[in-house]
């Protein structure tokens, strides 16, 4: 990973004017969807959350989208901002905000075609794939009323104490599906030319700036590539951000993606900074601010796009719920100890989609600021952590934050456990910041490692409190000829310690079968160079043909290895992946030639291969190697061994409960034991 103490980061640093405003430095926290909103003691999180992102020094804060009307919510409960009244009781978080330091803008965003609600409206009525309801045509009368309301909108935003507002104009919502062809199908004066179909777009901005006078902040979100056909090429992008600029935007942020478009666009998969090359293309057609995003998640890599004059700002959503104070570690010199978002999108969007309020895999407080204490302990304890995995590091790096003495035992002659082996697959490296980043926070706040030293008994005497976070081993089903040489489990495969042939069966679909299946057909390259990804996915790495495209983003691509994987549940093959990772993972392996069956009975494996029932019929699956995804045990002969003698202990993480390789869950439990001791 990028070193990140190589620079000054001087760019990134320096301040920048944006219409009426200084800011004072280069980075935004991008709009996201917290869900905040709808919790007990809503407004008191709201304020925590987005006041410890300004203190983190973020110039411009960018809120969730608010919708400037009701047909243009996400659901039911998706937040609105037409009512005046109900917009002033935003007013204590923009001054929570301001009084950090930072601006607060508020996202103004119709969901169109999007929203999943009865109604909902559109430019054409043409159903989203991901969404159930065919929208209503908007009429002339519509569309006029919905510019006025965005304007209202405003209005009631910079009423409340905002700074300014993000018209969303990304992503395949309402103004995005004005401008291209895609869903675009009109006759009249909003469609059929570029100049028609700019026209919602344009005179929204207009509309807002009219209404909310020269200094108030104005930003508008412009797709940079659709990346679905029928969407805009390089020129009409830049013809648009001319009209909008002409309109009285101050800053141009990009956007990348449609929800709909089968090209990952934020994911693990896709290589740091893939995109800048979009935002370049954008910043080339005007002369306000424009704003690179998507997969940059280091200071490194913002400065060196920054450097280059492909952007003049940076907007980072997820890796401010990994680390809030980002941009405040970078300015004190502490560029090393930030806390990277690895892209995983576990407890940001998949909560989100799963209607839970946002959180980080890396970082449990996100989301959940009231819950947690920064004061350091009045009563120190002499606490052992035995395990170096994800769990035990969170545990041990927090508890000595906190004031504690921790000793923390490794059996391994290094930290990381479970998290070397899930750094396999591909784009998973990433996991390589997360133990630069607890190693550092232990380094930091004097946690004694004893690596290579598996605990005994008589090794945690004289301890308050002994946390056992020994994780899990790979489950060995009861098989006939499951010694034979040609098997090996997940661990040996992504561990290095085995090679696998040309032909493998994979036994087992679940989270790590994905993950072993796709490092064993999918070339490093697809994940970190750019190039390789886009002739991965079909990209135009120059952004210019429509829609971003080059090609068909699920078309065949040669795969390293002949792979098939089995699992014995009849439900699909990776149902119980991420919501917002697992069609890339299933797409990537389908791209690679992977099979993927369900509803099998494994009977033996021999020198023929695995052999199997498939639909009661006997078969034989021939594989020069057979690896084993068929799940996980927990580690707890010494928690029960520390039980018999009367210590008590707590377990945590994969010796506590053996699912999948559960980080999210290890380092979570790990914060909230330190917290609690």
């Amino acid at each position: 990973m990028e070193n990140t103490q190589r620079e000054s980061f001087e760019t990134m640093l320096s301040p920048i004017r944006a219409g009426a405003h200084m800011l004072r430095n280069r980075i935004i926290m991008g709009s996201m969807h917290t869900r905040l909103e709808n919790e007990p003691d809503s407004l008191a999180k709201q304020i925590a959350f987005y006041a410890e992102r300004a203190r983190g020094e973020a110039a411009i804060l960018v809120t969730g989208g608010f919708s400037p009307n009701a047909e243009g919510v996400f659901d039911s409960e998706g937040p609105r901002i037409d009512d005046p009244d109900e917009a002033l009781h935003l007013r204590p978080i923009c001054e929570a905000v301001q009084a950090e330091g930072s601006l607060i803008c508020a996202q103004l965003l119709h969901a169109g075609r999007y929203a999943k609600i009865e109604g909902c409206v559109a430019p054409s009525p043409i159903r989203a794939p991901i969404n159930r309801f065919i929208p209503r045509e908007m009429t002339d009368a519509d569309i006029r009323r919905t510019i006025e309301d965005f304007a209202k909108a405003a209005a009631n935003a910079q009423a409340a104490g905002f700074d300014g507002v993000e018209i969303m104009g990304s992503e395949g919502y309402l103004i995005n599906e004005f401008t291209v062809t895609h869903t675009n199908k009109r006759e009249d004066d909003w469609g059929g030319s570029a100049e028609n179909r700019h026209r919602f777009a344009v005179e929204t901005v207009r509309a807002v700036r009219e209404r909310c006078g020269p200094d108030f902040l104005v930003i508008y979100r412009i797709s940079a590539a659709d990346l679905v056909e029928g969407g805009a090429p390089a020129d009409e992008i830049a013809a648009l951000a001319r009209k909008i600029e002409a309109a009285g935007a101050d800053i141009l942020n990009t956007g990348i993606g449609w929800h709909e478009a089968r090209v990952p666009t934020i994911a693990y998969p896709v290589p740091r900074g893939a995109w800048r090359q979009a935002a370049a293309n954008v910043k080339a057609a005007v002369s306000i601010p424009v704003v690179a995003s998507n997969r940059i998640n280091t200071p490194a890599l913002a400065e060196d796009i920054l450097a280059s004059g492909e952007a003049d700002m940076i907007s980072m959503a997820r890796p401010f719920l990994a680390d809030p104070h980002f941009v405040k570690k970078v300015r004190e010199g502490r560029a090393d100890e930030i806390n990277t978002c690895i892209a995983c999108n576990q407890a940001c969007l998949d909560f989100i989609f799963s209607d839970r309020p946002v959180s980080c895999l890396v970082n449990p407080r996100a989301g959940r600021e009231t819950e947690f204490r920064d004061t350091l302990t009045d009563t120190p304890r002499k606490v052992a952590v035995v395990g170096g995995g994800a769990a035990g590091m969170a545990t041990a790096a927090e508890a000595a934050r906190l004031g504690h003495v921790v000793t923390l035992f490794e059996a391994h002659d290094r930290l990381g456990g479970q998290l070397n082996l899930a750094r396999a697959a591909p784009g998973k490296d990433e996991f390589d910041e997360t133990l630069r980043y607890y190693s550092g926070q232990m380094h930091k706040h004097g946690v004694t490692l004893r690596l290579g030293q598996r605990a005994g008994l008589d090794d945690l005497t004289g301890f308050d409190h002994v946390v056992i976070a020994t994780g899990v081993t790979p489950r060995i089903p009861d098989l006939s000829g499951v010694d034979h040489p040609s098997v090996a489990t997940y661990a040996e495969i992504l561990s290095g310690e085995r090679a696998a042939g040309d032909s493998v069966v994979v036994m087992g679909a679940g989270g790590i079968g994905h993950d072993v299946a796709e490092f064993l057909v999918t070339g490093s390259a697809e994940v970190h160079d750019t190039n390789a990804f886009c002739e991965t996915w079909g990209v135009d790495p120059a952004f210019a043909a429509p829609g971003g495209l080059a090609g068909d983003p699920l078309a065949p691509k040669p795969s390293r290895r002949k792979v098939i994987m089995f699992q014995r549940k009849t439900s699909k093959p990776g149902a119980g992946l991420g919501v917002s990772t697992g069609w890339i993972l299933r797409n990537a392996l389908r791209k690679h030639g992977v099979e993927a069956m369900g509803g099998v009975v494994y009977d033996r494996i021999d020198d023929a291969g695995l052999h199997i029932l498939m639909d009661g019929k006997p078969k034989v699956i021939a594989a020069d190697t057979i690896v084993l995804c068929t799940g996980q045990e927990p580690e707890r002969a010494l928690a029960e061994a520390l039980a018999g003698r009367g210590v008590t202990v707590t377990m945590i993480g994969g010796a506590k409960e053996a699912a999948e390789l559960d980080a999210l869950r290890a380092i979570d439990e790990g914060v909230r034991l330190a917290q609690g001791l």
